[in-house]
C-alpha cells in the first residue's frame, strides 16, 4: 500500500517510555496508546470501580466468576434478529434472541471481519488474522488453520479454572494443532471444515443444482481427464469428537458412505442436542464454565430438509434461521430451570454478514447496509451482537461505540479474572470494553477499526468517518473516498474532500503508525501439517483424499 513515510515524533518517545514505564503492559496497536494518553486517567478510576463490582459479584457467586455461554451465528447480517420492528420488516420472527436484547445490551456498532474464518480467529485470539495468516476461508482439504503458539480464550479462561467446551462449526483448520480440542477446550464436537463441503457440494447440492458441474449425477463427464480436480464431500472428513489434547474420531460416518443433506440435518441436531448436555453437565460442577456454541445453521443448500415454508418471507436460511431461534430458546429456559441464568453471561452475534451470493433465495439481502460476506463494506463487517448478564448489565439498552469481535477475547478475560494470562509477547488488537458492558454508552475504549480482506488493508473507520481502500491501494487521501457512515450508511456518497481535505493526513498517519506497530511484531503465517493427522478412524477414501491432495500441493517441485 502506498503510504507517506512519517517521520519519528516527539509522541512516538513518550509513547515508548511510557509503555517501559508499565510493569508487564499488554501490547496493543498504536492507536489504543493515542486514547490511552488523553482517557487513561479516567479509564483508571473506572477500572478501580469495575474491580469493585466485578468483585461483589464474585462474592454473592460463592467465589466464582460468571459463566459464559457465546452463541455465533453464520452468515447472518445486521437487523436480522433480535428486534421485533426487524422482523416484521424482514417477515419473519426470532422471539428467543429478542428476548435476549431485550433483557440485555444491543451493540449497534459491532464490527466482525469480513468471513467465518477470520472472525473465529479474532475472537478466540483476540487479534486480527492478519497477524497470524488466518485471514482466508478455507473450504477444500487445506493443509493449514492456527497455530498452536496462538492463545486462545479458552486456554487463558481454562488455565484460571473455568472448564471450556466447544460446539459446533470451528473452521480454524484441518490440521490437528487447530483443532479445538487442541486449542484449549475440554471437550469438542465439531465439523472439520465447514457448510461447503456440508451443504453445498455434495450429491443433494447437485442434484438441486446449488452446485454446478460437480458429480457425474449433473454434468456429461466425458471430457474429464483430471479425475481429482472436483473434491468429493463425501471422501472429507466430515464431525468428529474428542477430549482435550487426544485423537479425535469421526463420528456417524462408515467407509464407502455418502454424505447427505439429511446427514447434515441431523449434524445440526445433534450439536444441538449436545449443547443442551453440555450445559446441564457444566452447570452441575462448582466451577465456573465457557460453552462456545457455534451453530452450522442458518446456512442450508438443498431444500430437502425443510417440507414446508412457514413465514411471509418464504426464504431457505430463513426457515432454518427460525429453527435456530427455537433452539437459543431451549437453551435460555434450560439455564433458567438449571438456576445458572443469574450467574451466566450470554452472548449472541453474528460472524459477518450475508453470503450475498444466495440471495434472494436465502430470505436474506442487505438491508440497511451496503455488501456482504467477503467485503469490508459496513454489510460485510456489521453485525447484531447482544450481551446479557443479569444485575450486572442494564436491561433493554443500546450502545453506539465501536466494538470489534477481538474485543471480546480481551474483556472475557478481564471479567473471567484471568486478564494475567493474555501473552505479552504480541500485540493483542482486542480492547477491554467492561465499563462499556458495565457503565453503558460513551463508555466504550474504542474509536477506530482497520478492516482487513485477506492480507489487504481495505478500509479504516474512525468516529463515523470510513476510509474506504479499494484493493489496499491509495494515492491521495484528500482525494480518496470518505463516507459520513450516519449520514450514508450505504456508503454511496462519498465526502471526499469535505472530510479529506482536514483529515486525510490523520487517516494516512494511523494507517503509518499501523504499518510501523507491524514492522516492529511482524505478521506470522498459520500452523501447517498434513490434513486429518490426529483422527483415529479416518476412512480409507479419506486418506486417498489427503494423498491426492499432498501429491497436488508438491507438483511445482517435480
Amino acid at each position: 500500500m502506498k503510504t507517506l513515510t512519517i517521520p519519528a515524533t516527539a509522541f512516538a518517545v513518550s509513547l515508548s517510555a511510557s509503555v517501559q514505564a508499565q510493569d508487564d503492559p499488554i501490547v496493543r496497536d498504536a492507536e489504543y496508546y493515542i486514547l490511552e494518553a488523553q482517557h487513561g486517567e479516567r479509564w483508571a478510576m473506572e477500572d478501580a470501580a469495575i474491580d469493585e463490582a466485578i468483585a461483589g459479584f464474585r462474592e454473592q457467586n460463592g467465589g466464582n466468576p460468571p459463566n459464559i455461554l457465546y452463541i455465533l451465528l453464520d452468515d447472518v447480517g445486521f437487523g436480522d434478529m433480535g428486534s421485533p420492528t426487524m422482523n416484521a420488516v424482514r417477515g419473519y420472527k426470532t422471539p428467543a434472541v429478542n428476548e435476549i436484547a431485550r433483557e440485555g445490551m444491543r451493540l449497534a456498532r459491532m464490527y466482525t471481519e469480513p468471513s467465518c474464518t477470520p472472525t473465529r480467529v479474532a475472537f478466540m485470539t483476540g487479534r486480527h488474522p492478519i497477524r497470524n495468516g488466518m485471514g482466508n476461508t478455507a473450504v477444500d482439504i487445506s493443509g493449514f488453520g492456527l497455530a498452536d503458539k496462538e492463545v486462545t480464550l479458552a486456554e487463558v479462561l481454562s488455565d484460571f479454572g473455568y472448564n471450556t467446551v466447544h460446539i459446533g462449526k470451528w473452521h480454524l483448520g484441518d490440521i490437528r494443532e487447530a483443532w479445538p480440542n487442541w486449542q484449549g477446550f475440554d471437550y469438542a464436537a465439531f465439523p472439520i471444515h465447514q457448510q461447503g463441503q456440508l451443504t453445498i457440494y455434495h450429491d443433494d447440492g447437485a442434484d438441486e443444482e446449488v452446485a454446478i458441474s460437480l458429480y457425474e449425477n449433473n454434468y456429461d463427464s466425458k471430457y474429464t481427464l483430471d479425475n481429482w480436480f472436483r473434491s468429493d464431500a463425501s471422501a472429507m472428513v466430515t464431525g468428529v469428537e474428542g477430549f482435550r489434547n487426544e485423537n479425535v474420531r469421526e463420528v456417524n460416518m462408515e467407509p464407502g458412505e455418502r454424505w447427505t443433506e439429511e446427514k447434515y440435518h441431523q449434524m445440526n441436531v445433534d450439536y444441538q442436542e449436545q449443547a443442551m448436555e453440555q450445559l446441564r453437565t457444566l452447570a452441575a460442577k462448582d466451577e465456573p464454565f465457557f460453552l462456545n456454541y457455534w451453530p452450522l445453521y442458518p446456512i442450508v443448500g438443498p431444500r430437502t430438509t425443510t417440507d414446508e415454508y412457514t413465514t411471509p418471507n418464504g426464504g431457505n436460511y430463513v426457515e432454518k434461521m427460525k429453527l435456530v431461534d427455537e433452539w437459543i430458546g431451549d437453551l435460555m429456559t434450560e439455564m433458567d430451570t438449571l438456576g445458572i441464568a443469574d450467574n451466566t453471561i450470554v452472548i449472541v452475534m453474528g460472524d459477518n454478514g450475508h453470503a450475498t451470493k444466495f440471495s434472494p433465495q436465502s430470505g436474506f439481502t442487505p438491508m440497511l447496509y451496503r455488501g456482504g460476506k467477503g467485503a469490508t463494506s459496513e454489510g460485510g463487517v456489521r453485525v447484531d451482537a447482544f450481551v446479557r448478564w443479569p444485575g450486572m448489565i442494564e436491561e433493554d439498552v443500546v450502545v453506539n461505540d465501536i466494538t470489534h469481535v477481538v474485543d471480546l477475547f480481551t474483556t472475557l478475560a478481564r471479567i473471567g479474572g484471568a486478564t494475567e494470562g493474555i501473552p505479552r509477547d504480541r500485540v493483542i488488537d482486542g480492547v477491554d470494553q467492561t465499563s462499556l458492558l458495565l457503565n453503558g454508552d460513551m463508555h466504550g475504549r474504542r474509536d477506530y477499526v482497520f478492516l482487513y480482506a485477506i492480507n489487504s488493508l481495505e478500509a479504516v473507520i474512525k468516529e463515523h468517518i470510513k476510509l474506504a481502500i479499494p484493493g489496499g491501494s491509495i494515492d491521495n487521501a484528500i482525494l480518496a473516498d470518505f463516507y459520513h457512515l450516519f449520514r450514508d450508511p450505504q456508503e454511496k456518497y462519498p465526502v471526499s474532500t469535505e472530510i479529506g481535505a482536514w483529515g486525510g493526513a490523520k487517516f494516512v498517519r494511523m494507517i503509518q503508525r499501523h504499518i510501523q506497530r507491524k514492522a516492529e511484531y511482524p505478521d506470522e503465517g498459520p500452523g501447517l501439517g498434513r490434513p486429518y493427522e490426529g483422527i483415529d478412524n479416518l476412512r480409507p477414501e479419506s486418506v486417498e483424499a489427503v494423498e491426492e491432495f499432498l501429491f497436488m500441493v508438491g507438483t511445482p517441485q517435480k
